[in-house]
């Protein structure tokens, strides 16, 4: 009978490599980020000795939960290992809703788990062109209260995440700006170093010109040349405008999934998803 297990933080370092060989682009500091929400949240199970199917269950608050890293070893897909863990990850978020950003390809799979489709979000990528110059109210997030960027990160996300947005923020490596209107805090943004070139998200703005100003700043923290990417919202169309305007090109897509209703988020503010495989 197969076991399934908790990870300790070196063996969850196993999962970001998964997900890096499959080519998901992981940054490279996620991981500390992610066990600063929730130590316990990767899962896996072993075959001869060997991690040979991971996951990730993430639980924030009380009431909401995020599947991710879902990956099984090339040698062993197709024997039934990964429902181990899937199945463990389902139970551990018992009694929340869940959610979940699969590849498009596997929607017919979790519709069988209870899930359905909220929409689909498209990771666009490239070298961005045609960056407007950084505008004079964009500052560091630092300068700014905590209390405010949690209160807009929660405006677009469906629970309360400070524990891993604090560390998200302040991650090596991570730059974070933010954009003041009338001494209040309209909007902030994130870029990070990954495996192939930098990703922003999350990138949050109360319009389509705070997100624009944003976007131009965070680039401009990144040498000349890097590819950029950015995950997408489909429904938010300023946002796909955006990433347009910048030449980048679609990459990637992805399904959000809930097991329950789509939870109430202000998708007009939302123009960058933080991480497909946390929310």
């Amino acid at each position: 009978m197969s076991t399934v297990r908790t990870l300790t933080p070196a063996e969850a370092a196993t999962a970001v490599e998964w997900a890096a060989a499959e080519g998901w682009n992981p940054g490279l500091s996620d991981l500390a980020c992610f066990l600063a929400q929730d130590p316990g949240l990767f899962l896996a199970v072993e075959e001869g000795g060997r991690l040979a199917s991971v996951i990730a269950a993430t639980r924030y608050g009380a009431d909401f939960g995020f599947i991710g890293f879902y990956i099984a070893r090339p040698e062993v897909r197709g024997q039934g290992l990964g429902i181990h863990v899937w199945q463990a990850a389902m139970d551990r978020l018992s009694g929340r809703l869940v959610g979940l950003d699969g590849v498009v390809a596997q929607q017919a799979n979790y519709r069988k788990s209870g899930f359905s489709l909220a929409w689909n979000n498209i990771r666009f990528g490239g070298v961005p062109v045609g960056v407007t110059a950084s505008a004079p109210d964009v500052v560091e997030a630092a300068a700014v209260p905590f209390a405010a960027l949690a209160a807009l990160d929660r405006s677009v996300f469906p629970a309360t995440r400070e524990a891993f947005l604090r560390s998200w923020l302040t991650a090596p490596g991570h730059v974070a700006l933010a954009v003041l209107r009338g001494g209040a805090v309209a909007g902030f943004g994130v870029i990070r170093p990954a495996r192939e070139g930098h990703k922003i998200g999350p990138l949050v703005a109360e319009d389509r010109g705070v997100a624009e100003r944003l976007l131009a700043a965070l680039i401009a923290r990144v040498p000349a040349g890097d590819a950029v990417f950015l995950d997408v919202a489909e429904p938010q169309r300023d946002a796909v405008a955006l990433a347009e305007g910048l030449g980048l090109k679609p990459v990637f897509e992805t399904a959000r999934m809930y097991t329950g209703p789509a939870p109430a988020v202000r998708m007009d503010r939302l123009f960058g998803v933080t991480t497909f495989e946390l929310g």
